[in-house]
Protein backbone atom coordinates (compact mmCIF):
# COMPACT_ATOMS: atom_id res chain seq x y z
CA UNK A 1 0.00 0.00 0.00
CA UNK A 2 1.67 3.26 -0.72
CA UNK A 3 2.60 6.04 1.55
CA UNK A 4 0.70 9.12 2.21
CA UNK A 5 3.53 11.00 0.28
CA UNK A 6 3.36 8.38 -3.00
CA UNK A 7 -0.44 8.99 -2.94
CA UNK A 8 0.07 13.00 -2.86
CA UNK A 9 3.08 12.11 -5.73
CA UNK A 10 0.59 10.45 -8.09
CA UNK A 11 -2.64 12.95 -6.91
CA UNK A 12 -0.40 15.68 -8.05
CA UNK A 13 0.65 14.16 -11.33
CA UNK A 14 -3.06 13.32 -11.84
CA UNK A 15 -3.87 16.82 -11.76
CA UNK A 16 -1.37 18.03 -13.63
CA UNK A 17 -2.37 15.74 -16.96
CA UNK A 18 -5.69 16.42 -16.38
CA UNK A 19 -5.84 20.05 -15.93
CA UNK A 20 -2.37 20.93 -17.89
CA UNK A 21 -0.69 22.65 -15.26
CA UNK A 22 2.58 22.83 -14.18
CA UNK A 23 4.31 20.53 -11.69
CA UNK A 24 5.01 23.42 -9.11
CA UNK A 25 0.89 25.07 -9.18
CA UNK A 26 -0.15 21.87 -7.71
CA UNK A 27 0.67 22.15 -3.63
CA UNK A 28 -1.73 20.15 -0.67
CA UNK A 29 -3.69 23.18 -0.17
CA UNK A 30 -4.46 24.55 -3.64
CA UNK A 31 -8.09 24.96 -4.21
CA UNK A 32 -8.93 22.73 -7.59
CA UNK A 33 -11.14 25.04 -8.73
CA UNK A 34 -10.22 28.78 -7.50
CA UNK A 35 -6.84 27.79 -7.68
CA UNK A 36 -6.24 24.72 -10.76
CA UNK A 37 -8.94 26.29 -12.42
CA UNK A 38 -10.80 22.92 -12.53
CA UNK A 39 -14.49 23.20 -14.08
CA UNK A 40 -17.24 20.42 -13.69
CA UNK A 41 -16.58 18.50 -16.08
CA UNK A 42 -12.62 17.98 -14.99
CA UNK A 43 -14.25 16.45 -11.93
CA UNK A 44 -15.03 13.94 -13.57
CA UNK A 45 -11.57 13.19 -15.55
CA UNK A 46 -10.03 13.83 -12.51
CA UNK A 47 -11.81 10.80 -10.66
CA UNK A 48 -11.39 8.68 -13.95
CA UNK A 49 -7.79 9.17 -13.76
CA UNK A 50 -7.20 8.44 -9.96
CA UNK A 51 -9.35 5.50 -10.32
CA UNK A 52 -7.34 4.50 -13.20
CA UNK A 53 -3.80 5.74 -11.58
CA UNK A 54 -4.23 4.10 -8.36
CA UNK A 55 -6.45 0.83 -9.51
CA UNK A 56 -9.74 1.10 -7.15
CA UNK A 57 -13.17 2.32 -8.08
CA UNK A 58 -14.38 5.46 -6.77
CA UNK A 59 -18.24 5.91 -6.61
CA UNK A 60 -19.90 8.98 -8.34
CA UNK A 61 -20.62 11.50 -5.46
CA UNK A 62 -17.96 10.15 -3.30
CA UNK A 63 -15.23 11.90 -3.91
CA UNK A 64 -17.21 15.23 -5.02
CA UNK A 65 -20.55 15.01 -4.08
CA UNK A 66 -22.17 17.36 -6.51
CA UNK A 67 -25.66 16.43 -5.45
CA UNK A 68 -25.60 17.45 -2.46
CA UNK A 69 -26.71 21.08 -3.08
CA UNK A 70 -29.89 20.00 -5.60
CA UNK A 71 -32.96 22.11 -4.92
CA UNK A 72 -35.01 19.61 -2.80
CA UNK A 73 -32.16 18.81 -0.41
CA UNK A 74 -32.81 21.32 2.29
CA UNK A 75 -29.10 21.58 2.93
CA UNK A 76 -29.06 24.93 1.21
CA UNK A 77 -31.35 27.90 1.04
CA UNK A 78 -30.89 31.36 -0.52
CA UNK A 79 -27.45 30.79 -1.61
CA UNK A 80 -26.26 29.65 1.55
CA UNK A 81 -25.25 26.63 3.25
CA UNK A 82 -28.27 25.85 6.05
CA UNK A 83 -26.62 23.88 9.64
CA UNK A 84 -28.24 20.89 8.25
CA UNK A 85 -26.20 21.10 5.19
CA UNK A 86 -22.81 21.87 7.64
CA UNK A 87 -23.59 18.49 9.29
CA UNK A 88 -24.24 16.67 5.75
CA UNK A 89 -20.37 18.12 4.50
CA UNK A 90 -19.26 16.81 7.48
CA UNK A 91 -20.58 13.53 7.34
CA UNK A 92 -20.04 13.27 3.51
CA UNK A 93 -16.48 14.65 3.10
CA UNK A 94 -14.80 12.98 6.03
CA UNK A 95 -11.76 13.65 4.04
CA UNK A 96 -11.98 17.50 3.96
CA UNK A 97 -10.04 19.63 6.37
CA UNK A 98 -11.83 20.54 9.14
CA UNK A 99 -10.41 23.81 9.59
CA UNK A 100 -11.80 25.13 5.68
CA UNK A 101 -15.62 23.28 7.03
CA UNK A 102 -14.81 25.72 9.89
CA UNK A 103 -14.36 28.69 7.52
CA UNK A 104 -17.26 27.68 5.51
CA UNK A 105 -19.66 27.35 8.46
CA UNK A 106 -17.89 31.23 9.23
CA UNK A 107 -19.39 32.38 5.57
CA UNK A 108 -21.83 29.87 4.76
CA UNK A 109 -22.09 30.75 0.65
CA UNK A 110 -22.93 28.07 -1.55
CA UNK A 111 -20.10 29.18 -3.76
CA UNK A 112 -17.69 28.80 -0.73
CA UNK A 113 -18.53 25.16 -0.84
CA UNK A 114 -15.68 24.47 -3.57
CA UNK A 115 -13.10 25.51 -1.14
CA UNK A 116 -13.68 21.89 0.51
CA UNK A 117 -12.52 20.63 -2.45
CA UNK A 118 -8.06 20.30 -2.16
CA UNK A 119 -5.53 18.46 -2.99
CA UNK A 120 -5.07 17.69 0.25
CA UNK A 121 -8.64 16.05 0.57
CA UNK A 122 -8.01 14.21 -2.63
CA UNK A 123 -5.13 12.97 -0.92
CA UNK A 124 -7.29 12.21 2.75
CA UNK A 125 -9.55 10.22 0.64
CA UNK A 126 -7.25 8.16 -1.19
CA UNK A 127 -5.38 7.40 1.74
CA UNK A 128 -8.57 6.31 3.82
CA UNK A 129 -9.21 4.06 0.72
CA UNK A 130 -6.32 2.87 0.17
CA UNK A 131 -5.83 2.37 3.73
CA UNK A 132 -2.44 3.86 4.01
Amino acid sequence: MPSRDEILEKVRETLVDALGLDDDEVTPTSRLKADLGAESIDFLDIVFRLEKNFNTKIPRNELFPESLFSADAGFAENGRVTEKGLIELRTRLPHADPATIDKLAADPKVENVEDLFTVNMVVNFLANKLGA
